[in-house]
């Protein structure tokens, strides 16, 4: 791979640009990516340029710069985040339902949680997350369900680089992490109080995949009241049953070893997939056959009425 004169690979430059871009900085100059990169303004200019032609930054008629929509098209590809949510909706959209908070969808990314779906009510408590936002492991109750059974590494790792705290009830050192963790694998749920902001609370449950590791935390944020968190953490783990069903069948190796493809991770009506998978299988053929499976896919990811939890 290229590097730069001070070892760093090209590819990583190209990254630092993209990550100046948040939720509330959408929209950058060239200075300012510039300055958030850490890189000059000229290499910060050829970079953007390279983007630009790919697609990954967009330049808009102010002059300042956006994300490239190209980047949502490589996202959608991928099972581990987008296909993950595909099949968890209907089982989150249950939760929040019941809830009538924040229901919220979470996966690892380094030594955060990464929020890749989100429900909530517009009167709901305070919640910090946002689609696509990250929270520290140790500060959110997802974020301790995915390092409650991730390698001892990582915990090594998460507490090294030091345990921001939110508030007076955010977990502040190893030994405390440690045994929070312990807690987490014994009773098969977290549970935060105040970890984030006073008013709320968060409850969440790890989501098993195939072969039985954990893909996911499905969890609540919802007031930090005092009452009874067993009711909440049965409910999450319902829910976390059916998304683990769902993902057994999408990730269920063909007879070639490979997975399903599209079918099981993407909603849609029947004809529509089968009409996509015809075009796939042939292009020139748009209207060749395609063998109905047995079950619906739109069942099989649980359209129309919400779960029964």
């Amino acid at each position: 791979m290229a590097r730069g004169s001070a070892g760093e690979s090209v590819l990583h430059r190209h990254l630092r640009v993209l990550e100046s871009f948040d939720a509330w900085h959408p929209f950058l100059t060239l200075s300012e990516i510039a300055d958030a990169a850490g890189v000059p303004r000229s290499s910060a200019h050829r970079l953007i340029a390279e983007l630009e032609r790919e697609g990954l930054l967009e330049r808009l008629p102010d002059r300042t710069y956006r994300l490239g929509v190209r980047l949502w098209e490589f996202a959608s590809r991928t099972p581990g985040a987008v296909g993950l949510r595909e099949i968890a909706r209907p089982w989150l959209g249950a939760v929040h339902e019941r809830v009538r908070q924040h229901a919220q969808l979470g996966v690892l990314s380094g030594r955060d949680v990464l929020f890749i779906d989100r429900m909530s009510t517009r009167d709901a408590v305070v919640n910090a997350t946002l689609i696509g936002g990250r929270i520290p492991l140790h500060a959110s109750s997802s974020g301790l369900v995915l390092l409650a059974h991730a390698d001892n590494a990582l915990v090594n790792d998460v507490i090294s680089h030091g345990l921001r705290p939110y508030t007076e009830q955010t977990i502040r050192t190893g030994p405390e992490l440690r045994a929070q963790l312990r807690r987490v694998r014994e009773e098969g749920y977290a549970v935060t109080e105040g970890a984030i902001h006073p008013e709320s609370r968060g409850i969440a449950v790890p989501v098993t995949g195939p072969g039985g590791s954990v893909y996911a935390a499905i969890g609540v944020v919802v007031p930090n009241d005092g009452a009874s968190t067993h009711a909440f953490a049965e409910l999450l783990r319902r829910a976390a049953d059916g998304i683990a069903r769902e993902l057994a069948v999408a990730y269920r190796p063909d007879v070639d070893e490979r997975t399903h493809g599209i079918r099981p991770l993407v909603s849609g009506s029947r004809r529509s997939l089968e009409y996509l998978e015809s075009l796939e299988a042939d292009p020139h053929d748009a209207g060749s056959p395609v063998a109905s499976d047995t079950a619906d896919p739109a069942t099989r990811v649980g359209l129309g009425p919400s779960p029964v939890l």
